[in-house]
């Protein structure tokens, strides 16, 4: 039997969850808006449809989880985790009015923008493994899952509001508002922070200073089978397959020839996927690893289908199908991660994930942004349905590996009962 609605949202029945997740959904649009604006602004005002230049943007703005892995997964498991997230929003909130003001002011130029993509990266590294953990705090084990996946709910129900209210504010009142008001929706999450009830936060068991604990937190992923093909698929996927970015803005421009608003409206389409997705997510009780492959074969049959799209609408279709998987992606590697791993290792192991999945962008991005401006957009999306096919083989080779093992066991448990 399905869960019940009640069921698919049972975390909001948690005042502290319920207050941090409106705060974050009206920062999550602001975000949307701002990416949406940022990719339109060096692709066709900044550059002359640079594929390449959207890449390096990426690359500055995902780098980070990588740079600052030791330094993002210590701070997760050590500080104070609601202290940290009101300076990281605060932080945020700041680099985006500053753009925003230099776009508004006509004054902006491409390096500011590399610089503040920079510097968003540099504060999302820290706040994204603190965000992701912050959640076990707020609810029981028992609808951690769930609560992982409303958050990619939100995150992606933004996604479908964000870009379309940015394309229309492109059209209409000029690209860097979107960035203003993105800086103004971050003080939504600092309220939701100050309102929570502190004595009712779980307590957490925090892990003990020691010297080289993010290596101790790699030695820990690696010498997990589960984790380690995780990791692996998530290395794949992130880097060269999570580059919608270039995939939606390049074919909206260059092959469909559709202004601010049809690309908006490509990346809102992306999101009905996503948010489906996520709620698919939302009614399972556990995750399984059997949905990483599942997810992994339809995020490789959904690149190859927008890739040979033969029209816009034909495209949106396929950008639906492709936010399906990648959100059923991300949100199971998230929860078993979580719900797999020792609370004292959690932030260690999520800063990993997320550097993994997000760091490869450095190097992906430029790659796919150079296939799209050489060869053509339909090349680049080609390139993510290969990390996708790549992945499952991942997943596929890992589950016969658990039933081998599983299998193995079976004659020694048997002969226990034969010599009783």
């Amino acid at each position: 039997m399905s869960p019940s609605p009640d069921g698919v949202f049972r975390s909001l029945r948690n005042f502290n969850y319920r207050v941090w997740a409106s705060g974050a959904l009206v920062s999550n649009i602001g975000t949307w808006m701002q990416r949406t604006a940022q990719d339109w602004l060096v692709l066709t005002g900044l550059t002359h449809h640079s594929a390449a230049a959207v890449g390096i943007v990426m690359g500055l703005q995902f780098g980070p989880q990588l740079l600052f892995l030791p330094l993002s997964g210590y701070a997760a498991d050590h500080l104070d985790q609601r202290k940290l997230l009101m300076a990281t929003q605060a932080t945020l909130g700041t680099l985006a009015l500053v753009p925003g003001v230099l776009t508004v002011t006509g004054v902006v130029q491409l390096w500011h923008v590399y610089v503040f993509a920079f510097l968003f990266g540099c504060t999302t590294a820290f706040d994204g493994p603190v965000r992701q953990t912050f959640v076990s705090r707020l609810v029981a084990d028992g609808d951690l899952s769930n609560a992982v996946a409303l958050n990619s709910t939100s995150f992606n129900a933004a996604r479908m509001v964000g870009p379309a209210v940015a394309g229309m504010m492109i059209a209409s009142v000029g690209v860097g508002w979107a960035f203003v008001l993105n800086g103004f929706s971050f003080v939504a999450v600092l309220i939701s922070l100050t309102r929570l009830r502190t004595q009712e936060l779980r307590a957490r068991e925090r892990a003990r200073p020691a010297r080289g604990g993010m290596t101790a937190g790699f030695r820990y992923v690696w010498s997990r089978p589960d984790l380690k093909a995780i990791v692996i698929m998530l290395a794949l996927i992130g880097t060269f397959g999570l580059n919608f970015p270039i995939f939606i803005s390049t074919m909206a421009v260059r092959v469909f020839h559709t202004n601010a608003s049809g690309y908006g409206l490509l990346s809102s389409l992306m999101a009905v996927g996503t948010v489906s997705g996520a709620l698919f997510g939302a009614r399972r009780s556990l995750p399984r690893f059997s949905s990483l492959l599942t997810g992994s074969i339809v995020f490789g049959v959904g690149c190859a289908l927008a890739a040979i799209a033969p029209a816009y609408g034909w495209f949106g279709a396929a950008l639906v199908l492709i936010g399906i998987a990648a959100l059923t992606l991300t949100t199971t590697t998230n929860s078993l991660m979580q719900l797999s791993t020792e609370p004292a290792m959690r932030g260690r192991v999520m800063a990993i994930r997320l550097a993994v999945a997000l760091g490869g962008t450095p190097i992906g991005a430029p790659i796919v942004g150079w296939i799209a401006d050489h060869c053509g957009p339909r090349w680049a999306l080609a390139v993510g349905a290969a990390s996708g096919i790549a992945a499952a083989l991942v997943a596929v080779r890992a589950m016969r590996r658990e039933t081998h093992l599983h299998a193995g066991s079976q004659p020694h448990a048997a002969d226990e009962r034969d010599a009783h």
